[in-house]
């Protein structure tokens, strides 16, 4: 039987997006020889070579919402229930919530004082 061969379509535009946030502490690497971006060392972004399509950290109550109000983008499998992860149909991938759950994600996983340092720096704060 041939091996499903992986699209991985989405996967330079929305790395491109991330990384164009100029972030601290994010970096692209590989995760189970997969492509991803971590930021502060942790996974923060990557995609899913089982589902081929992105994967975003999220908390689990907001994932049931928008799992239910959007079934035809956000999803969730039996291999990321356990965790606050969300899954997103490639095509219909908004880049705005993207941008919008990287830079929240980005926040919760940032150490204190790079937080304070990337807040000073730029006149802001939680988004």
């Amino acid at each position: 039987m041939a091996k499903k061969q992986k699209s991985r379509a989405g996967w330079e535009k929305l790395k491109k997006a991330a990384l164009a946030l100029d972030l601290p502490g994010v970096e692209e690497t590989t995760s189970w020889g997969e492509p991803c971006l971590k930021a502060h060392k942790k996974l923060w972004v990557w995609w899913s070579p089982h589902e081929d399509a992105p994967v975003f950290k999220l908390p689990k109550e907001e994932r049931e919402v928008l799992m239910e109000a959007e079934p035809d983008t956000f999803f969730c499998t039996p291999h990321y229930q356990a965790h606050n992860l969300i899954l997103v149909r490639p095509e219909n991938l908004d880049m705005d919530w993207a941008r919008h759950n990287l830079i929240r994600s980005w926040r919760d996983q940032a150490p204190k004082r790079v937080l304070k340092a990337y807040d000073e720096a730029n006149g802001s704060s939680a988004e």
